[in-house]
């Protein structure tokens, strides 16, 4: 029979008895009018099997006599748990949660441990703040774990560090995007007189205002986290964590002081950094992504080396705000993505003044004047051996990313690392090789590399492992969107890797140039925005690739990937009524296949 500990006496506070309680071996909390009461939850004991185990398991009755002893109560028990419902259960003075929660710990066996008195500091570490460990964080934190967040930023070769967040907020998607629409707004200017707008014909942008506004923007995001964390109950550790065992982690902050903490499970969310060529004077004259969105001076002339989205967003935006911008391709653009929109992405920043060198690597970067900006020559080879040289204000290095893995000591805990990318291999449940140990995010290995990925595995991630949940992350048919002038969206498969699944004879492509209305006036980009369909024949033509190319993209693209994900034929499409006048409709009106050979030119709406 559970004991019913009655507190009814006025001269003991209940707050008080109660943090006394808690601190034995097992106690589920009740609340009750009655002043007797048996099995109060009848099924807890059979279904976690303390009580079989001879674990002591106690169940406590708290009965008041005044309403003011039990709000008392009450508000002691949702300050320590955040838990206004009971049961409410305890072990050691490690709080578990209600029944599910119990259920849960019981299942994961984090209820033997606490009942055999294996004790941790934390019931789960994740190392990296940024969007996904931040959301893996939180939900944990709502499921009744006691949870830490340690986040450490190692400075750039020129010393820019930034807050919490991770790459998305600080240095990556954000400020990327409020850059991107800064460039837009240059165009609508220009476009301003044909709506009219009178307007000077020389309209200047100044780029100090625009990276100091950008900033303070993002530290107010820093500063939201670090409260919201609080508030979850969730620690935040601004120190660098690293591998002792399975089970610990040495941690060491600025100050350099250092302690070891402990976790039941641990998540690596530590994403990755961009790279450095291993050419002379990479290191010392030239950015990367992660300097030039808190860049203090106009960055002047610029060159961008890489072809990948970073590259390509950087070079828009830069060329927008009024930059003279080259970009160095080694080979094709956006590698992995439609080579027919990228290229079509190429001709149209190409069309508004960006320069390409193509194909060719840099060989060197010498410095021919310090300053801010500063004047640098690169030296760089063609494909065909022909040298070529060109002085730039700023050289810009997106020629990809490496997780950051190295310094974290995995190898002291057996965790597997893909050698050629320094990704940690996980499976289907992101569990890395090491049971407790997981990962998410851009740090592991064959999956995308998209914040709200990271920030979906995360919740999921913690749900299953102390929600008693069992849905694991769907990384296929994704959308997202490049950034480049002309936005590009898809969701799912590109026409080339259409083609390599499904067979080139089984694949049909509907597609269609299109005008914007809002372009109408000025004639800006005619028949320069697209969109195309690819679909598989002998599956009804279900759609298994979307793309567009034009303003607003991302939006697009957003609200039609959820009939991709769902199986939408060509002939719902069809089906779907449009917006008009919308440069989505484009896709419900789309009726020219490649295969036909027609003109696609749009020559009205």
């Amino acid at each position: 029979m559970a004991n019913n500990l009655i507190c009814s006496c006025p001269c003991h506070s209940p707050a008080k008895l109660l943090s006394c309680e808690v601190k034995r071996k097992v106690i589920i909390l009740h609340f009750s009018a009655e002043k007797n009461i048996h099995n109060v939850c009848s099924g807890e004991g059979r279904k976690v099997g303390a009580r079989e185990r001879g674990y002591g398991l106690q169940q406590v009755l708290l009965s008041f006599l005044f309403e003011r002893e039990g709000q008392e109560i009450q508000q002691y028990l949702f300050e320590k748990t955040k838990q206004k419902t009971v049961p409410n259960v305890f072990v050691n003075g490690n709080h578990i949660g209600g029944c599910d929660a119990t259920f849960q710990a019981h299942a994961n066996g984090r209820l033997n441990e606490l009942l055999a008195g294996v004790q941790y500091n934390y019931d789960l570490i994740i190392i990296g703040g940024g969007s996904g460990g931040l959301a893996a964080s939180k939900e944990a934190a709502a499921l009744g774990q006691k949870v830490a967040v340690c986040d450490f930023v190692n400075p750039s070769p020129h010393g820019t560090t930034w807050g919490l967040g991770g790459t998305c907020v600080n240095v990556g998607c954000i400020p990327k995007k409020l850059m991107h629409k800064a460039s837009i707004i240059g165009e609508d200017i220009r476009d301003a007189k044909a709506y009219g707008w009178e307007v000077p014909d020389n309209v200047n942008h100044n780029w100090q205002n625009m990276v100091t506004e950008v900033q303070n923007y993002i530290k107010s995001l820093n500063f939201g986290y670090r409260k919201v964390l609080k508030e979850k109950c969730v620690t935040y550790i601004n120190a660098y964590a690293k591998f002792v065992d399975n089970h610990t982690v040495e941690v060491v902050d600025k100050k350099d002081k250092v302690q070891h903490l402990t976790a039941r499970d641990f998540i690596i969310a530590v994403g990755g950094r961009p790279n450095y060529p291993d050419i002379p004077g990479a290191l010392e004259y030239s950015i990367t992504s992660d300097d030039l969105f808190s860049l203090k001076h106009n960055p002047g002339k610029c060159l961008i080396i890489g072809a990948s989205y970073i590259a390509l967003e950087c070079a828009g935006f830069l060329r927008g705000l009024g930059m003279d911008t080259t970009v160095m391709v080694r080979s094709i653009l956006l590698r992995g993505f439609d080579q027919q929109l990228a290229e079509m992405i190429g001709d149209h920043m190409q069309s508004h003044g960006v320069k390409f060198i193509r194909p060719c690597v840099p060989t060197k970067i010498e410095e021919i004047k310090p300053g801010q900006p500063g004047v640098y020559k690169v030296t760089a080879e063609m494909s065909n051996g022909e040298m070529v040289e060109g002085e730039y204000n700023t050289v810009l290095f997106a020629v990809g990313r490496t997780a950051c893995t190295k310094n974290i000591e995995l190898e002291n805990i057996g965790v597997q690392i893909n050698p050629r990318n320094a990704k940690v291999v996980v499976d289907e449940k992101e569990q890395t090789s090491v049971p407790n140990i997981y990962a998410i995010g851009d740090v592991i290995d064959g999956k995308l590399e998209l914040t709200p990925v990271a920030i979906q595995s995360g919740k999921l991630l913690a749900q299953r492992l102390y929600g008693n949940k069992k849905t694991l992350t769907d990384y296929v048919n994704v959308p997202t969107t490049v950034f480049t002038p002309l936005e590009y969206g898809f969701v799912g498969l590109s026409e080339e890797d259409a083609n390599a699944k499904y067979g080139s004879d089984n694949i049909e492509v509907y597609h269609s140039f299109f005008q914007p209305l809002e372009f109408s006036l000025t004639g800006r980009d005619d028949n320069k925005c697209y969109g195309k369909l690819v679909c598989v024949k002998n599956e009804e033509e279900r759609v298994v690739g979307f793309h567009i190319l034009g303003p607003n993209a991302g939006e697009i693209t957003q609200g039609f990937a959820i009939g991709v994900k769902l199986g939408a034929k060509k002939s719902d499409f069809a089906n779907l009524i449009g917006i008009h006048p919308t440069s989505a409709e484009i896709f419900t009106t789309m009726n020219t296949t490649k295969s036909s050979g027609e003109t696609v030119a749009k020559t009205s709406c």
